[in-house]
């Protein structure tokens, strides 16, 4: 399976793209970085830069019906830059309108805050996004990993690094169900 993992150009979490990437990697599926602009993002460790990594597809040429699945790392910064990119937003939005599954950690449900999708759905994150969702419709619990099925596709999400071998495991279960 062709997996989107989009971020901005920087800001994103390191280790909630790394650690994701490599899980699906071992899985046998194919992971895209998909960003906004062309060329390297730019990852971080919290707030201290942390390495480069090359985009091979950019939101707006690339299309969503391309990839089985879409992973949303975390970062502060990363879902701030994308819920202001207007073609981001749309790229996620078609994930849940297609019903293909979608994995966000700890900060990224902002950018499904912002794309309209989580009203009605369960979903955990980063504990500070609590409001955000509950404004956006939906419902914040303080778990490890959460699955949603409320809707036209599954949603993981999971609330910090420290969740990430569960957020890993559950994402690929479900990606592997949906592939089925």
């Amino acid at each position: 399976m062709r997996i989107a993992f989009l971020v901005a150009p920087e800001g994103v979490e390191q280790v909630e793209l790394t650690d994701p990437w490599q899980a699906a990697k071992d899985a046998g599926h194919e992971p895209v970085l998909v960003s906004t602009k062309e060329g390297e993002i730019q990852a971080f460790h919290h707030l201290d830069k942390a390495d480069t990594f090359p985009v091979d597809e950019v939101v707006g040429e690339s299309a969503p019906g391309s990839f089985g699945a879409l992973v949303l790392p975390g970062g502060v910064a990363n879902p701030d830059f994308l819920r202001m990119d207007g073609k981001a937003v749309a790229f996620v939005r078609d994930f849940f309108e297609q019903g293909r599954p979608v994995a966000a950690i700890c900060h990224a449900p902002w950018t499904l805050v912002e794309a309209d999708v989580v009203r009605g759905r369960v979903l955990t994150s980063w504990p500070s996004l609590k409001t955000d969702i509950g404004n956006a419709g939906g419902t914040w619990v303080d778990e490890q990993v959460k699955v949603c099925d409320h809707g036209a596709n599954k949603l993981v999400t999971s609330r910090k690094p420290d969740d990430l071998k569960a957020f890993c495991e559950t994402f690929l279960d479900v990606f592997a169900e949906e592939a089925a």
